[in-house]
């Protein structure tokens, strides 16, 4: 096996980036296996980009770093490293380094280098395609508006970048009817001797057959443009002189018909945030749960918001946040194709290297691009519609009949289960320092969380703290009734902690002779990151495969077993310190029990009054006070 150490030199540019990699120099190490404490003391202290590779030479990872030494020998080191890194360096035969002059040469050679190699172990991003445009024609004095992809080979003005055909489409709907431009190939213009259907439905104004002049159809063209280049309002003020010079000739007919334009215009403002004419951005957005992550993208050119696009890459990983963000921006702008660069990247969260991931895209672009995380007004509208989709479009993906599905068959590989899971429950106690403790148990079927099934339980007469204790409880109410025929015993049971309450539900279960329901125990990792838990059955540890659907599965139900144990708890814990003495004395309601606050100012003043005292309150009798005075002094 050998580790390599190259050296290289060169521009930014991607592709003479793969070129000088070519012309690297290599030191080679003859060893039986990979020493990595001989390979890291040849490493420079320079910026660079490295390849991790297994003993066939395949690529496993491609990384960059500010310092090459100290970036890769993090991965040796004796402790902090994840489960899934750990998988990763175990596998590592040889490392490839190249040296760069710069964190800037690094990140695009990194992002070249990911598309070239699609290791399994980096943020992949399976979308390479362009992006459409709609593009104005020059040629003639009747121009056109079509549907463009590829390569701006074409003379003429484009617009864009749109999310999809699918927005491109409905712009160029929302313009025919304003504008009624035409879209038709040169060949069917130039040919024809009457207006076609396009004509007929009032999306075109038919100037191939001279039913308008040059002028007038150059005046429709200018307006086009002024809208796609946000400038609407100007349209619509455009629109009005029109209408008010017609009403003025008594031509109510046109009249009329800018007056449609008007309220057709009106209402696609309603649909779209519209900011000053300079807006020209691309807001990203990232949601997280259940071992998957989304990134959602908004569009906006011209202060116009195009539409927005959903991505779900793979953390193999499981790296923050702010890192898989920085991995992500960098293969959209620099992996794929030419991409068309907003003058500001705003995100949710600061990205990693953000500072090098701005400097490379200023570089790319000619101009200066901010990459921004702090907005305010317009901007931070945009943001907070980002971060909304994001998590919708998760919670959509995790719902997805398919994906549950596909989670269950994963859960059964994994647990060995004859048949595939068709219900699971699980368990969780919530409580502060042993106050109004709460036990939920969370219901998920094939088609994902069955809320309707959902339970909570008070826990009573358990020793304040006691986890063990709440469980059993918890367990001993739910699975005597559904014993009893009061609902569906589950095909797997998940407990949210480890041996010790895997052992006492076994236990529970065992007593009640429920034998036919398997058990499965989820024991936190340090710091409590769900990529460092660990799963037990009564058999054993299970090892599941890192960030696989198994794993996804048991994730999510445990958050959402958490999720309803914590609110739970907080809706008791916050009804017992409402609670007051006075609510349990017999004759005093609310409107007594306020009178006495007030009139004494708190409970220790209440304690301390005698029973004459307490018979001056309004409404409060002698017998009354003789009562309270009793209850509250035993």
């Amino acid at each position: 096996m050998t580790a390599t150490v190259r050296n290289n030199a060169g521009s930014v540019d991607p592709g003479s980036l793969r070129q000088h990699t070519a012309r690297s120099v290599s030191l080679r190490l003859p060893m039986s296996e990979f020493d990595h404490e001989a390979f890291l003391k040849t490493l420079p202290n320079r910026p660079g980009v490295y390849r991790m590779r297994d003993g066939t030479g395949a690529v496993l990872y491609v990384g960059k770093a500010r310092n090459l030494k100290n970036r890769v020998s993090s991965y040796f080191r004796a402790s902090g490293l994840t489960s899934k890194t750990m998988a990763l360096v175990s596998r590592i035969q040889e490392i490839t380094v190249t040296v760069t002059h710069s964190e800037t040469e690094a990140l695009l050679l990194e992002q070249s280098l990911i598309k070239e190699d699609r290791p399994p172990y980096n943020i992949v991003l399976r979308d390479d395609k362009s992006y459409p445009f709609i593009h104005l024609t020059d040629h003639g004095d009747f121009p056109r508006l079509t549907f463009h992809r590829g390569a701006k080979r074409r003379q003429g003005r484009y617009f864009g970048p749109f999310p999809s055909a699918g927005a491109v489409r409905d712009s160029l709907n929302i313009l025919q009817k304003l504008f009624r431009l035409r879209h038709c190939e040169d060949t069917f213009f130039k040919n024809r001797s009457r207006p076609c259907l396009q004509y007929q439905i009032e999306r075109c104004s038919g100037p191939c057959v001279g039913l308008i002049d040059a002028e007038a159809y150059q005046e429709d063209v200018e307006l086009a443009v002024m809208f796609l280049e946000g400038k609407s309002n100007d349209v619509l003020d455009h629109f009005k002189r029109r209408m008010d010079e017609a009403s003025s000739a008594l031509d109510f007919e046109r009249a009329a018909k800018y007056r449609d334009q008007i309220a057709h215009l009106r209402r696609i403002q309603e649909q779209q945030y519209v900011h000053a004419r300079e807006g020209d951005v691309d807001v990203f957005a990232l949601a997280e749960n259940a071992g998957v992550t989304c990134v959602q993208a908004l569009f906006v050119r011209g202060g116009r918001l195009l539409g927005n696009r959903t991505w779900f890459p793979k953390n193999e990983l499981g790296v923050p946040a702010d890192e898989l963000l920085s991995a992500f921006l960098a293969q959209y702008y620099f992996a794929g194709r030419d991409r068309d660069l907003p003058r500001s990247v705003i995100v949710a969260t600061a990205p990693a290297d953000h500072e090098v991931l701005a400097r490379a895209l200023t570089e790319k672009a000619g101009r200066k691009v901010d990459v921004v995380h702090q907005v305010r007004t317009q901007r931070a509208r945009w943001l907070n519609l980002a971060i909304e989709n994001a998590e919708h479009s998760l919670n959509a993906f995790i719902a997805d009949k398919r994906n549950v599905y596909a989670r269950l068959v994963a859960l059964q590989e994994a647990l060995s289960l004859d048949d595939v899971p068709e219900r699971l429950e699980c368990f969780d106690i919530s409580h502060t320092m042993g106050e109004a403790t709460v036990a939920s148990c969370v219901v998920f079927d094939a088609n994902g969380p069955l809320k309707s099934d959902y339970r909570r339980f008070n826990i009573e007469g358990v020793q304040a703290g006691d986890d063990y204790g709440a469980m059993e409880q918890a367990l001993r109410r739910r699975y005597t009734r559904l014993k009893q025929g009061e609902g569906r015993l589950p095909d797997v049971l998940v407990i949210d902690g480890g041996k010790g309450q895997l052992a006492r539900a076994q236990q529970v279960l065992g007593e009640l002779q429920v034998d036919d329901v398997a058990l499965l125990g989820i024991a936190k990792g340090p710091a409590r990151r769900p990529d460092l838990e660990h799963y037990f059955t009564p058999d054993g540890e299970v090892v599941l495969p890192p960030q696989g659907d198994a794993m996804h599965l048991l994730q999510h139900i445990r958050d959402e077993a958490h999720r309803f144990a914590i609110t739970g708890h907080r809706q008791r814990r916050q009804k017992q310190r409402r609670h007051s003495e006075l609510d349990d004395i017999g004759g005093v309601g609310p409107k007594r029990r306020r009178e006495l606050l007030t009139h004494f100012g708190g409970m220790a003043a209440i304690r301390g009054a005698s029973r004459e005292e307490l018979a001056k309150v309004p409404g409060i009798s002698q017998k009354l006070a003789e009562d309270i005075y009793a209850a509250l002094h035993g």
